[in-house]
């Protein structure tokens, strides 16, 4: 017997027939309670949940204006977005699948529909299940579709058997993430860190058919027939496989040059005492609005997810007069691909590397303890769990004020701020200065009138207490870092 369930936005109609069991044997006059404990084979899902194929109301992306209407379908794929919930609430589920269409629109897609599939685990053949693979298939159909969009990396199997079921391109949230990074990386670095995650994920996925596949062939193995009837050598999809290869190890080559020039330069700075400020947050809760909003750094700001991908360092100081840099990150995001996270390993420890973590939330999120969870996931993978972490919930002029102050409550140390209107920004410059490394030595020096660059120094670096210019020089009372006190020992008094 089969079932089938229409949902719309989250609606359930159900045309089943109660007279038939799960496995589709007839159980007349049996109440559910009545079952004989044998036939109990573990927790089982709700019968309408497991044959439900839910559609997510409020996902489509299709415009209204005319004007744009054209210009869109021209350059636009028509995508239906597809997800397994087995676990988690439904709120969470469709939180995910919300979040994938924005995913989807950040790439260029044209997001039709979206459904959701009830399952205790996805299908190790279609993902959703060869029968609601097939409803997957009606509602392409219908809706015009020429792409699916799984929220979750498929298996190189899995994505086949979907698509032979679909007869449209499938392709995984991993794949759309790095699609994303492809189309926004602009530096040099950035290009080459992103080609090899592509190039790592392509590698297990390489394709051929018919002759391609074929292998070399002689001797017994070519029948016994001898010279003449061997292969024809190095197939398609072993030549592509070697020439990845040898490409991967290329970038990473590269890459490793470039961490030892961003090695460098962070040494440098370092070894000028300077302390280090690293913004770190989801995609798109505020992270570059907030550094132009410090510093007038003038960084790319659009309402879309992953639009740094190039870290910026912009020098800022306290309201005190000290000295320090301001970092901005890559976003983070739900299950970011493993193969990302490596390729920009380098990028990351800068957060690894700083004296204090601006740790940026979306207030407005559905979920926000949700996405500091995500990014805390990351950071634990690039060892940057030590450096202090200041929570900052940004959009608090528009976000729930009983989530705002929920976060607030539950984290040691949070701040909430409006990178838009202004809100709670002088709050978060005084906590970035109480909580940034402090000059702690007292020093005692007359420094001779030939080394202002060590005046100037306890001037950007240290805090000066008493300061008067006698015939030998400038006798300089202050507090400095141990760096900068090691270099003041031969003129003290």
């Amino acid at each position: 017997m089969t079932e089938r369930h229409h949902i719309f936005s989250g609606h359930a109609d159900a045309l089943s027939d109660d007279a038939y069991d799960d496995e589709g044997f007839v159980v007349e006059g049996e109440e559910e309670g009545d079952r004989p404990s044998a036939l109990y084979d573990g927790d089982q899902l709700e019968r309408e949940e497991r044959a439900a194929l839910r559609r997510v109301a409020g996902l489509s992306t299709e415009l209204e204006d005319v004007t744009e209407v054209e210009y869109r379908q021209l350059r636009l794929e028509r995508v239906v977005l597809a997800s397994v919930w087995s676990e988690g609430t439904l709120v969470d589920a469709e939180n995910s699948l919300r979040e994938l269409a924005a995913l989807a629109e950040t790439a260029g897609a044209l997001v039709l529909e979206g459904v959701i599939q009830r399952r205790q685990k996805p299908d190790t053949a279609t993902y959703l299940g060869k029968g609601k693979a097939e409803e997957l298939r009606d509602i392409v159909i219908n809706e015009g579709a020429d792409t699916v969009i799984c929220d979750t990396e498929l298996a190189p199997s899995q994505r086949r058997a979907l698509e032979d079921v679909v007869k449209v391109k499938v392709i995984d949230r991993t794949a759309l993430i790095l699609d994303i990074f492809a189309q926004h990386a602009k530096s040099r670095e950035g290009k080459a860190q992103v080609e090899l995650a592509q190039l790592q994920y392509l590698l297990p996925r390489l394709r051929g058919w018919g002759e391609s596949m074929s292998r070399q062939a002689g001797g017994q193995a070519a029948g016994g027939q001898g010279m003449g009837s061997r292969g024809p050598g190095e197939t398609k999809i072993e030549l592509d496989r070697r020439r990845i290869n040898s490409r991967i190890a290329k970038l990473k080559r590269d890459i490793a040059g470039m961490k030892t020039h961003r090695d460098t330069k962070r040494g440098s700075r370092r070894s000028n005492g300077i302390p280090s400020v690293a913004i770190a947050g989801y995609t798109n809760a505020g992270k570059s609005s907030i550094l132009n909003r410090l510093t007038g750094a003038g960084v790319l700001v659009q309402n879309q997810l992953f639009a740094t991908l190039d870290p910026t360092v912009r020098r800022s100081e306290t309201p005190d007069g000290r000295e320090f840099t301001f970092t901005d990150t890559v976003g983070f995001v739900r299950q970011l691909p493993h193969q990302l996270v490596e390729a920009f390993r380098s990028t990351l420890e800068e957060v690894a590397d700083s004296d204090l973590l601006l740790h940026v939330v979306d207030g407005s999120h559905p979920d926000p303890e949700g996405q500091i969870s995500a990014v805390r996931a990351v950071l634990a993978d690039v060892d940057a769990t030590d450096v202090l972490e200041v929570i900052v919930v940004n959009k608090a002029d528009i976000a729930d004020p009983e989530v705002v102050d929920r976060i607030l409550r539950h984290e040691k140390h949070a701040v909430a701020v409006s990178a838009r209107t202004g809100q709670g920004l002088d709050e978060l410059r005084a906590l970035i200065a109480e909580e940034l490394p402090q000059p702690d030595i007292d020093v005692d020096v007359l420094l001779p009138y030939g080394r202002g660059d060590l005046v100037s120094r306890i001037h950007d670096e240290g805090e000066i207490l008493a300061s008067d210019h006698v015939s030998e020089g400038t006798r300089v009372t202050a507090r400095v870092n141990a760096d900068l006190a090691a270099e003041l020992t031969a003129y003290g008094v």
